[in-house]
């Protein structure tokens, strides 16, 4: 809250996206209200694994539009090494653990988030798993089809990049920035090329952090702007993909 120059006091609403919470209730997001000491806000989590922030944040964003929150806290937040086969080397080296947080409000100046395009492919759901043989069989196991997930990441998303852009007036190359969920450089790259903003500043935390899940996004969004990399109030595009 501190970097966002705000007290808790006016948060009406906490959002927590995660797909790795042991517990099923009380929800994180209660937990975060409560560590905070947030009286009576709306709670509560929201699973998207990797593309979890940006519905998230899509959430929040839709719910000061509409007039039933006021100011949120939206957290990106994934402690993968809970669940990882430490024997799959082909998954195990490439996640790490991570959390990241944005307060978000109205303003009286145009622009600020969105517009949101949404997007799934349920078919392909099976590609990327982290269940359980049963209810009481814990730790579930994370698994990956790697090639599957790279084919789908490189050849499907970046038509709903461009919808997106579109939608909001901007030419990919305008863009100033682009954040995609931090699966790996070589989606990355891919991606930034066909959706045409080569001329952007491209997030690659990855090779800091590795692959946090649902924190990659906001992880990689702070490090630019932390970093001078990216000027307040130019375009950004936030590309959130994953399970499903």
């Amino acid at each position: 809250m501190s970097n966002a120059g705000r007290s808790a006091t006016g948060i009406d609403l906490v959002i927590v996206a995660t797909c790795t919470a042991f517990d099923r209730k009380p929800s994180i997001a209660a937990r975060v209200a409560e560590r905070l000491g947030i009286a009576a806000p709306a709670v509560f989590d929201l699973n998207a694994a990797c593309a979890g922030f940006s519905y998230a944040l899509a959430t929040a964003d839709h719910a000061i539009r509409a007039g039933a929150s006021h100011r949120a806290i939206v957290v990106g937040v994934d402690k993968m090494s809970d669940f990882l086969d430490w024997t799959d080397r082909s998954t195990c080296v490439i996640f790490g653990d991570g959390a990241g947080a944005a307060v978000v409000e109205a303003a009286e100046s145009a622009g600020g988030i969105g517009p949101v395009v949404w997007g799934s492919n349920p078919g392909k759901g099976g590609c990327i798993t982290l269940e359980t043989a049963g209810p009481h069989d814990l730790p579930a196991m994370f698994r990956q089809e790697g090639p599957a997930v790279f084919r789908w990441a490189t050849t499907e998303l970046a038509p709903i990049a461009r919808n997106a852009c579109a939608r909001a007036g901007v030419d990919p190359a305008e863009l100033a920035g682009l954040v995609t969920h931090q699966a790996n450089v070589r989606i990355i790259d891919a991606l930034a090329r066909k959706i045409g903003a080569e001329g952007a500043v491209i997030a690659t935390n990855v090779t800091e952090s590795g692959n946090t899940s649902s924190a990659s996004i906001p992880l990689a969004l702070s490090k630019l702007f932390e970093r001078g990399k990216i000027p307040s109030g130019t375009p950004i595009l936030l590309f959130g993909f994953g399970v499903g």
